[in-house]
């Protein structure tokens, strides 16, 4: 019932870090996928919080030769909050080309040494981890988007960050980005 009475209540993608002012020149050239959901498609139960709650596998390719290290930043920008909802931050990411496995950025994942602890981000609800998508029931289809960022340099915290330090850095560190959105809809 609640998810229906906010129904038309929604952050907006305009809002994603994607699309922030000060990265909206930077080029989309980085190509970033999985091979267990299409771009604009749905989400499998098991990346959610209605299956294993596991994050889902990532690749990507295209990054520029200048790429110091990458961040990824998964948002929800259907949530009913003023801001999108940030599912999981990870940095230091290496590679023109890469990928993370299933469960990677997930406490319970057996691919968690991919990424260091220290190299995971606070989400919405201040955990150092994946947030499975878990929208209201009647809500609607929510869009997750899995957002990629191309550093020229190192990114630098001196303490785990959320949406706000991570968005500083992006906003002046940014070469190239890539975006995969992801759907998931509960009845």
């Amino acid at each position: 019932m609640l998810g229906r009475a906010l129904r038309g209540v929604r952050s907006d993608a305009t809002r994603l870090v994607y699309n922030d002012a000060a990265l909206i020149a930077v080029p989309a050239s980085i190509r970033l996928t999985s091979r267990a959901f299409s771009d604009r498609g749905a989400l499998p139960a098991r990346f959610t919080a209605d299956g294993a709650g596991v994050s889902p596998p990532l690749a990507w390719d295209d990054a520029p030769a200048a790429t110091a290290e990458l961040v990824l930043l998964i948002e929800d920008p259907d949530a009913p909050m003023p801001h999108p909802l940030v599912h999981a931050i990870a940095w230091g990411l290496r590679g023109r080309s890469g990928a993370l496995a299933e469960g990677a950025l997930s406490k319970a994942g057996e691919h968690r040494t991919e990424v260091r602890a220290a190299a995971l981000g606070r989400n919405s609800y201040l955990s150092r981890e994946y947030l499975p998508p878990d929208p209201p029931p009647g809500h609607g289809t929510h869009h997750y988007a899995f957002q990629l960022f191309a550093l020229g340099e190192p990114a630098r915290f001196l303490t785990s960050p959320g949406r706000s330090a991570l968005t500083e850095q992006l906003r002046a560190h940014t070469l190239a980005k890539g975006l995969l959105i992801g759907t998931y809809t509960r009845s």
